[in-house]
């Protein structure tokens, strides 16, 4: 454990005789920490309690095997993809009036010169025609996504000290409607929802998750290595004797659930699908949630306008695109579907949706990890590992070939006879699902892109690793744009995009930009997408996408500079970008209001939004340098190299430093 976080966890001990609250305001002006969360029950910020509980629930009949209940009443069935459903359509009614609040707040502390944000959001509660509809989107990239991502879900989010001071933007994430993650973004969101809709700050604190120091294939240092594969192996194959396929998933899933679910031996009954039945879902207390995944067929190779973009919600599995246009209940995955329903005599079927698996699902692409397995010279194996663990992963290496190393099985199929017309798995026994960057498409934007569901601005996090550095280029927004061009895309729409040369001419990969400012000069009606690339503030973090683990002050200066990324460090490379962030939040509302804008926001499209023009001549290697002053981690603790320069760490952090 870092000292940072040491200091930390003593202030969280002495939070309720109010020496942490003292901290926490003693170094004036010192800047936040998404390393601290506050007590928002309270007008003064205070570092907390630890303390996580399980959002998701225990509730599967059997652990982690699928197995057989009474059906309800009325009898799982397939819903037409082709609108929403009206349980969406409902809650998300409710959601949009609980963000109105915390969306005055920030406008008001933002502060859009000449516009009175109370004014105009004055009858939001009665007429929401003003009321943004914002999106937030966090890419794939294995732990260096998750990780820089929860950076900047603790930068948006009110809960964290300093968010609300000078140029920060905590409240963003209480004032979306939807929030969407795959891969490494995906782990960062279900384990954000599976936990209870923790903080950033009590996932690293919490001491159970998010303990990255130890390497998945040695497991979490609370467990012995024998228990850890002994569990693992147990629970995959119980499910396989109950009847059900495994694949390489099912044992990558188990493992990433002990970094991710609060839970003994990584919840094997812990469900997706019972987040529906939290109160706080149920009141739209969050936003609501999207994993995504793609489609993939054995031996078929998937490219970004031919695949299929599965959404998991914590209602259904699924897919909007005219490939299928279904959606199944989520919670009956593994009954009996046939044409659309589970017959009379056809069995229901609880515990499929165990939020590992629907996580690794998600980023299957990181089954490589688990083949180190059966790879004695990788150089990642740890000591001792049990050779039956090796046996079983060549086991199921053999059935499914190395061609389908990355496929997650959801067999049988819930959309087997459903939809023959459209449907591409029609006459499939299995439904086999793949990492959802594998086709290009690293940003989940699609869940936000349908123009029925009207969202206005996306502010998409890029941790994508598309360089010889490993710097994001704009490949997955250009994926996502070419698909938009396609017949497969019906129902969506996104704003045109440059090639990947000019991303790196132009620089826009080097800092926030803005796409689809002129609503009128779309095909489809888009959102106005914020793209917010991954760049070294205060912290190289282009880091390997299967780097096997981070120690403590990696792990930290990876949160540290993904928070920078968000804030443009804390407004110092622009202060006026939180100005621009309120802008951007209202751009599509002062459209459909016709509004004036104001002259601050229009100097604020002028400055990001990208003006179509291009450089597509062959770019210099990308490797960018520091914009601020870089974070010393050799030494175990995070602190500056230059005294004095406290722009990202906390009060908490600084009181630490200058011990």
């Amino acid at each position: 454990m870092t000292k940072s976080l040491a200091l930390l966890l003593a202030a969280s001990a002495a939070a309720t005789s109010g020496v942490a609250a003292q901290a926490a305001g003693t170094y004036e002006g010192a800047a936040p920490s998404p390393t601290q969360s506050r007590n928002t029950t309270s007008n003064v910020s205070t570092i907390v309690d630890v303390h996580i509980s399980a959002r998701a629930i225990d509730n599967a009949p059997d652990g982690y095997v699928p197995t057989s209940v009474n059906c309800p009443s009325d009898r799982p069935a397939i819903r037409n993809g082709t609108t929403l459903s009206d349980q969406e359509k409902e809650w998300v009614v409710q959601r949009r009036n609980e963000t109105i609040e915390p969306m005055r707040e920030l406008l008001q502390r933002i502060s859009i010169p000449d516009f009175d944000a109370e004014a105009y959001l004055k009858d939001a509660e009665s007429n929401n025609t003003k009321v943004p509809n914002i999106g937030l989107a966090f890419s794939g990239g294995g732990s260096r996504a998750m990780l820089s991502g929860a950076g900047a879900m603790a930068a948006l989010d009110s809960r964290s000290v300093g968010s609300d001071a000078d140029g920060n933007l905590g409240g963003l994430l209480q004032s979306s409607t939807y929030i969407s993650g795959l891969s490494g973004g995906g782990w960062l969101v279900g384990s954000i929802y599976v936990n209870n809709f923790t903080t950033v700050a009590d996932s690293v604190s919490s001491g159970n998750i998010w303990q990255f120091q130890d390497s998945i294939l040695e497991g979490p240092e609370q467990y012995a290595l024998l228990d850890y594969y002994t569990s693992i192996l147990e629970a995959c194959e119980k499910k396989a004797a109950a009847g059900y396929e495994r694949s390489i998933t099912d044992y990558w899933g188990r493992m990433l659930s002990y970094q991710l679910i609060n839970a003994t031996d990584g919840g094997p009954g812990y469900t997706f699908s019972s987040i529906a039945d939290d109160d706080d879902f149920k009141n739209h207390k969050a936003p609501f949630p999207f994993l995504v995944a793609v489609g993939r067929r054995p031996d078929e190779k998937i490219i970004p306008i031919n695949s299929t973009v599965y959404e998991f919600t914590p209602w259904e599995l699924g897919s909007s695109d005219n490939t299928v246009h279904g959606f199944a209940p989520l919670r009956w995955i593994g009954s009996n579907f046939t044409d659309g329903e589970v017959p009379k005599d056809g069995d229901c079927v609880n515990g499929f949706d165990n939020a590992g698996f629907v996580m690794g699902t998600s980023s299957s692409l990181f089954n490589q990890i688990v083949l180190y397995l059966n790879d004695p010279n990788s150089g990642y194996l740890p000591d001792s590992v049990p050779s039956v663990a090796v046996d079983a992963v060549t086991s199921v290496l053999d059935a499914v070939g190395s061609d389908n190393d990355d496929i997650a099985d959801w067999t049988p199929n819930p959309f087997k006879g459903w939809n023959p017309d459209e449907n591409y798995n029609a006459d499939e026994d299995r439904l086999t699902l793949v990492d959802g960057g594998e086709d290009l498409q690293n940003v989940p934007y699609h869940p936000h892109i349908l123009i029925e569901r009207e969202v206005d601005v996306v502010f998409s996090f890029d941790n994508s690793a598309d360089t010889e550095m490993q710097w994001p280029d704009g490949a997955s927004p250009i994926a996502t744009y070419e698909r938009s061009l396609t017949n497969i895309s019906e129902g969506t729409g996104f704003p045109a995009v440059p090639d990947k040369n000019t991303f790196i001419n132009k620089g826009l990969n080097s800092r926030p930009v803005f796409f689809g400012c002129d609503a009128s000069n779309t095909t489809d009606p888009s959102p106005l997408i914020v793209y917010i690339p991954n760049y070294p503030y205060i912290f190289q973090s282009n880091t390997s996408t299967f780097k096997p683990s981070y120690n403590e002050s990696e792990r930290d200066a990876m949160i540290e500079n993904g928070w920078a990324i968000a804030t443009q460090l804390n407004g110092t490379r622009d202060r006026d970008w939180p100005v621009c962030v309120g802008c951007a939040m209202l751009s599509r509302s002062f459209d459909r209001t016709n509004a004036t804008v104001p002259e601050a926001c229009q100097t604020c499209f002028d400055r990001y939004c990208w003006d179509g023009t291009l450089d597509t001549s062959t770019p210099e290697t990308y490797q960018p340098d520091y914009y601020g002053t870089a974070l010393d981690i050799e030494s175990g603790a995070l602190r500056r190299v230059a005294a004095g320069a406290y722009t990202v760490l906390g009060a908490g952090m600084v009181a630490l430093m200058m011990i």
